[in-house]
């Protein structure tokens, strides 16, 4: 652990209302005393109003307060300066803190301190960031579940019921009397396999996707059914080019809209139909297709004032096993189709706003549940399934009557992997990787 003091912008660069000059480390109070005027006998926790001042010039009116070891963010000495916001104020006071022996702050330092410092365990560090970059609603509760705890509490309940498998193999064989190694392999089994279930239970790859990256939502349907006028309807802005031309949207055209805290990437797709002459439009219509291929939910989009025809048909059938609502568009006019005739559509009007509130709850219903499951990070998905794997490796070992030792090494193996969630077991390269992603000044 580093014992220098490191210092470092802890709001976003640029004009706004305070900026905070943040200092961690031994050093921390005795910068900020030379800086600060009046002089104070500093009481932690407590805010002062002053003025900093170096070299002989009053380089800012401010607040400051200094947080004393251990109650504070990283557990040394912090000391935060709240100055006028502005460039100008902050690096002013930044360069006078290095040049008085503070250094710069590297990516995620302040937080990497209290990790070291075990104020935090490294699944709680990671959930700074991913609360800091959060863009919806959904993202930032999972982030703040994981903040307060909830990753740290369900990896502990995991470890709690491998110490017990492990205990019961020691027992085992060390008391081969009390338990025979029979017995024994057959409680490791069927604890090992209901352990692995529960783990790989907690990982939703899907859910902790949208809840951070977002929904993806593809309109699809035949030229001119309104898909651009209902793309640009659900943005409440111009995104797509309207006409009466069939063929007008060649390309992908995207929008992002937040929904009841969920962002949804929803894109305007070429029109579909076969057999067009227009090189430029063909390559349109395959890219149609492969946004909904890849798409979370496909609005399939009919003109409700029109009959069905054969692409609108072609369209229902080639939909019909994907994640899909039909949208029946253009209700203001004289509707000609009639919504009983399809599976639950929802009836809409780009041009007057009917429908569109429903339809964006029918939307957002496709990510129900994004970002609840118990652990939402790649990072900690990926192990949490290698912990499941060396789990089943386990439980197999004993099922094909191996010596319960070998299927130990396996449970210590999953115990591993569980700790490098945590932070536990876990080497300074993952730990560099992992904080390196951080902003400076956090």
């Amino acid at each position: 652990m580093d014992q220098d003091t490191i210092a470092a912008l802890a709001t976003a660069p640029g004009e706004g209302g305070i900026a905070i000059v943040r200092v961690s480390g031994p050093d921390a109070e005795a910068l900020l005393s030379r800086l600060f005027a009046p002089p104070r006998n500093w009481e932690s926790h407590r805010m002062y109003y002053g003025h900093i001042v170096y070299d002989g010039e009053t380089l800012d009116e401010c607040m400051a307060v200094l947080f004393r070891a251990p109650r504070s963010y990283t557990r040394e000495d912090v000391a935060e300066i709240h100055l006028h916001g502005g460039s100008w104020a902050a690096q002013t006071v930044l360069t006078a803190l290095y040049r008085l022996g503070a250094r710069p702050a590297g990516p995620g330092e302040f937080t990497r301190r209290a990790f070291l410092n075990g104020r935090v365990d490294l699944s709680r560090a990671e959930a700074v960031m991913a609360l800091i970059s959060a863009e919806g609603g959904r993202a930032a509760r999972a982030a703040l579940r994981q903040l307060e705890g909830g990753v740290s509490g369900f990896v502990r309940s995991a470890q709690e019921e491998l110490i017990a498998l492990l205990s019961g193999a020691a027992a085992a064989i060390d008391y081969p009397e009390e338990i025979t190694l029979e017995e024994a392999a057959s409680d490791m089994e069927a604890g090992a396999r209901r352990l692995a279930d529960k783990l790989e239970a907690a990982c939703d790859e899907r859910g902790a996707r949208i809840a951070d990256q977002g929904l993806e939502a593809v309109l699809c349907g035949r030229p001119n059914v309104g898909k651009s006028s209902l793309l640009n309807a659900l943005a409440r802005q111009e995104r797509a080019i309207v006409t009466d031309i069939p063929g007008t949207t060649r390309d992908i055209i995207r929008a992002d809209v937040m929904i009841d805290g969920l962002r949804v990437h929803f894109a305007d797709t070429a029109g579909l139909r076969e057999g067009t002459a227009d090189v430029i439009e063909r390559i349109g219509v395959d890219r149609a297709r492969q946004a909904i291929a890849g798409a979370d939910v496909v609005l399939a989009v009919l003109n409700a004032s029109l009959p069905l025809d054969d692409e609108d048909r072609q369209l229902l059938e080639d939909t019909k096993d994907a994640p899909r609502i039909i949208v029946l568009n253009q209700c203001d006019k004289e509707m000609v189709l009639n919504p009983a005739d399809f599976d639950d559509p929802v009836v809409v009007s780009a041009q007057t706003g009917a429908g569109l509130r429903d339809l964006e709850k029918r939307v957002a219903a496709f990510g129900a549940g994004a970002g609840e499951s118990a652990l939402t990070q790649q990072r900690h998905m990926l192990l949490a399934r290698e912990a499941a794997s060396s789990l089943r490796a386990a439980a197999d070992a004993c099922a094909r009557g191996e010596a319960v030792d070998l299927a130990v090494i396996d449970l210590q193996d999953a115990l591993a992997a569980l700790g490098s969630i945590t932070g536990e077991q876990v080497d300074d390269k993952m730990i560099d990787e992992i904080f390196e992603r951080f902003c400076v000044g956090k």
